[in-house]
């Protein structure tokens, strides 16, 4: 237990940080949606979602974009803090990043600012346009950004090859067949059939149709990689008190945290099959005191089929090796263990450093039990989120469970 990272609080504590509300927008080719329209359209989303009105937050926490560097710079000038009439309201408005696990460690500065008693209530917000980008600026940053310029940047290493390195090890590992990583792709694709926000909803997808999709980085097809897309996601976290005051009922705490940063490289890493699942893992469980089999359903960060099932394997949900397999026959709707029940980055759509966070959302809403009755995971109590950023530099875990007022530990 020398590893686990305790919680301030106990379960219940009237400071106990919760989440209370989110907001989403459909995610997809939207040219005559705004960057800030958008971001402000979420924002009123997830506070009606919270029952709350604007002035009821003090703390705004921006996830970054990756589409526009001058998008970027009015959220960190507090363009968001006039938009939502807090000028001189509001205590503080500042941005955290990490890629793709930026929306984990983005609650946890929350969940901090809240326990501590630095904010009262947090609204967290993230857009990306990266579907009505220019598409050839958008393939040059991917192919550079995070990429050692020393090494790797000059043998044309970006973002689908590191995929593929990945897929490639990860199959020859578990002895997974061309057809049971496309099946991975066909099972989020019929979550996002039951996903008003979702890409691709309308367009079923089969294995066959993945494998004759063309070959992007072998052993990735076009259609297992993910589509760029715009989107705009809002959560709002505030403490248990708070909640309380505001007649909140229900709300989703965080039972435990875990995290591992392997490398930077990605040729550093020792086992591309493995990465810091394991370790983020344990972190997390000996924190909650619970494990894989205490929960209902999962998140977890999907650019790629390999990385999901990696990450499966590593938080101890599949056996080590069946990690794909898994998927595809238990957690499509209807199976014995929901998981990415938005669609995931592969067909919800990939809104950058937001994928994590659309996956996050849709924890906490399954959670809150405001899902659509066909994609609501029935009376689900306990999610586990599992975001990574970057080349996969890092594996980071949220433990999540659905909280009611007045509950105590």
């Amino acid at each position: 237990m020398s590893n686990a990272w305790p919680l301030r609080t106990r379960a219940g504590a009237p400071e106990d940080p919760v989440f209370i509300g989110v907001g989403e927008l459909p995610s997809g080719r939207y040219p005559d949606r705004t960057f800030i329209g958008d971001l402000t359209a979420v924002a009123l989303r997830a506070l009606r979602d919270a029952r709350m009105k604007p002035r009821d937050i003090d703390t705004i926490l921006l996830i970054p974009n990756l589409h526009s560097f001058s998008d970027q710079a009015d959220l960190i000038f507090s363009r968001l803090v006039e938009e939502l009439g807090l000028a001189g309201h509001a205590k503080a408005s500042f941005m955290v990043h990490s890629g793709g696990s930026t929306s984990d460690n983005a609650v946890r500065v929350a969940a901090g600012l809240i326990s501590s008693g630095h904010a009262r209530a947090v609204l967290a917000l993230q857009c990306e346009r990266w579907g009505s980008a220019d598409l050839v600026e958008m393939i040059t940053m991917l192919s550079k950004n995070g990429i050692p310029g020393e090494w790797e940047l000059p043998s044309g290493l970006q973002f689908n090859a590191i995929g593929a390195l990945i897929a490639r090890r990860y199959m020859y590992a578990s002895g997974s067949s061309a057809a049971d990583m496309a099946a991975v792709c066909v099972a989020l694709r019929k979550w996002a059939q039951l996903n008003p926000n979702a890409m691709y909803r309308g367009k079923p997808l089969t294995v066959e149709q993945v494998l004759a999709s063309r070959m992007v980085a072998d052993p990735l097809h076009a259609m297992e990689c993910p589509m760029l897309a715009d989107g705009a996601a809002a959560f709002i976290m505030t403490s248990a008190e708070n909640a309380a005051h505001h007649g909140i009922e229900a709300a989703v705490r965080i039972a435990g945290s875990g995290g591992c940063v392997s490398h930077y490289s990605v040729g550093q890493e020792s086992n591309l099959a493995v990465l810091g699942w394991p370790t983020a893992a344990r972190r997390a469980y000996e924190q909650s005191g619970w494990g894989p089999r205490d929960a209902q359903l999962a998140q977890i960060y999907d650019s790629y089929a390999a990385v999901t099932a990696i990450a499966l394997e590593g938080l101890g949900i599949a056996e080590t090796g069946e990690g794909a397999r898994w998927f595809a026959s238990h957690c499509a709707p209807g199976g014995s263990f929901p998981c990415n029940t938005n669609g995931g980055l592969l067909s919800a759509g990939h809104t950058g450093v937001g994928g994590g966070t659309a996956l996050l959302i849709e924890g906490v809403r399954q959670l809150l039990w405001r899902a659509e009755a066909p994609r609501q995971v029935e009376g689900c109590e306990r999610c586990i989120v599992g975001g990574t950023g970057g080349s996969y530099m890092d594996a980071q875990v949220l433990l999540l469970e659905r909280w009611l007022a007045g509950a105590r530990a």
